[in-house]
């Protein structure tokens, strides 16, 4: 056995980070310099939701499925998200719906039982599109994620908290990057297109109509929507407006999103993770500085991560 080290799984922060689409970029100003005062002293006005980050229940429900109320970060205990891991090689492409086979695919090449799950483990998931991280839509509009059948699967086998390392706990069709919540931007693709369309066009109306609540029932009909998207209707929640967001809050499980760093020293691997939110009175979620304690001799032999995002 070798000794125990850290390995940074974060993506860096600075003032010009990749960002969700609709969200502003940090700020960050100068109150004090080294010349002028003797000390250096900065302001920071940003998003919590920017870079690596944690969501708290709070973020997205106003109830769970019992009823209660949902935490902010104040009332979630210090250890939320931290505890023994283990991060599982998801292997799908670009764009693809993550449903429960991939994740017990996932568990079998692993030889892992999900069941351990339930004994107060974190799960990570590794797609390798946190080597995409960067101001693209490669990163955000075509990312691979998570949906009703992952929500579904978390739930079964409650973790206690599961952190990707994509743009959200939710495919991107699933956000408001598509056709759901409140803003609905339905962003433009590559060929200047609305993405739900391109996404139509590739796979047809029938597998986008899992995003959409109005093109399912218009395909499928209200009750097979009420059979797979009713639980979340009955608590009061718009059904394919990040389901699977809401299948881990609406259970008592906290999430990572943008997980990055050297990831990829540890894909396959068990050891502690380790994250901690800011202590912040009704808070929705902070950023977070995410790192995996493991026996030195049990890393894989990667090199370090090297950041090349904005550089030319």
């Amino acid at each position: 056995m070798g000794k125990k080290i850290f390995v940074d799984l974060s993506h860096p922060f600075g003032a010009d980070i990749p960002l969700w689409p609709y969200f502003q970029k940090p700020v960050i100003d100068t109150m004090h310099g080294l010349a002028k005062s003797g000390v250096l002293s900065q302001k920071v006005s940003v998003v919590m939701h920017a870079g690596t980050h944690a969501d708290s229940p709070r973020h997205v429900m106003e109830r769970d499925f019992e009823g209660k109320r949902t935490r902010y970060t104040h009332e979630l205990p210090v250890d939320a998200y931290c505890g023994p891991a283990i991060c599982l090689d998801v292997k799908v492409s670009a764009w693809e719906l993550i449903t429960d086979k991939h994740l017990d695919e996932a568990c079998s090449r692993a030889n892992f039982n999900p069941n351990e799950l339930k004994e107060g483990m974190v799960l990570i998931l590794r797609t390798g599109t946190h080597l995409l991280y960067d101001d693209s839509k490669d990163y955000y509009h075509y990312s691979p994620g998570t949906g009703l059948r992952s929500g579904q699967w978390f739930e079964k086998y409650h973790p206690k908290c599961v952190a990707m390392d994509m743009q959200a706990l939710d495919h991107p069709l699933h956000t408001a990057m598509g056709k759901n919540g409140p803003t609905q931007m339905n962003l433009p693709g590559r060929t200047g297109r609305p993405i739900t369309q391109e996404y139509i066009d590739k796979y047809g109306i029938e597998q986008y109509a899992w995003f959409d609540r109005e093109v399912f029932i218009e395909t499928f009909g209200m009750d097979r929507y009420m059979e797979e998207y009713g639980k979340l209707e009955k608590a009061g929640e718009w059904g394919t407006w990040e389901p699977c967001h809401k299948y881990m809050m609406g259970n008592g499980i906290v999430g990572v999103e943008n997980l990055g760093g050297d990831l990829e020293k540890v894909v396959g691997k068990r050891f502690q993770f380790w994250c901690f939110p800011l202590r912040w009175y009704m808070g929705d979620g902070t950023m977070v500085r995410c790192v995996a304690e493991i026996d030195e001799d049990h890393i894989n032999p990667v090199p370090d991560r090297v950041y090349k995002y904005g550089v030319i």
